[in-house]
């Protein structure tokens, strides 16, 4: 089951903030990492994880549908490392 923004703002308000509130402080959180990432700024959550901007090469590739072989281009994608915490906390679960 996926955890949703939606369900991340209902738990804010379960624990005692407005229904308006919970939906700025999850709106702010986001917007914030969305702006230091596009900044090229990698984003620390202590205890949770790091994450990070990673440039990729250009690449060959192959389309599944037609077998054609193809190139893809450079592009820019963001990476997650999930801190030791939680790591542990997981495989505990498991």
């Amino acid at each position: 089951m996926a955890l949703t923004k939606n369900d991340i703002i209902t738990r804010i308000h379960d624990l005692g903030f407005t229904k308006k509130k919970s939906v700025e402080a999850i709106e702010s959180l986001l917007h914030n990492i969305k702006r230091n990432l596009a900044q090229g700024d990698e984003v620390l959550i202590s205890g949770f994880g790091k994450f990070c901007i990673k440039q990729k090469k250009p690449r060959r590739g192959r389309n599944p549908a037609t077998g054609n072989d193809l190139l893809l281009r450079e592009r820019t994608v963001v990476t997650f490392k999930c801190s030791g915490k939680l790591r542990d906390k997981i495989n505990q679960t498991y």
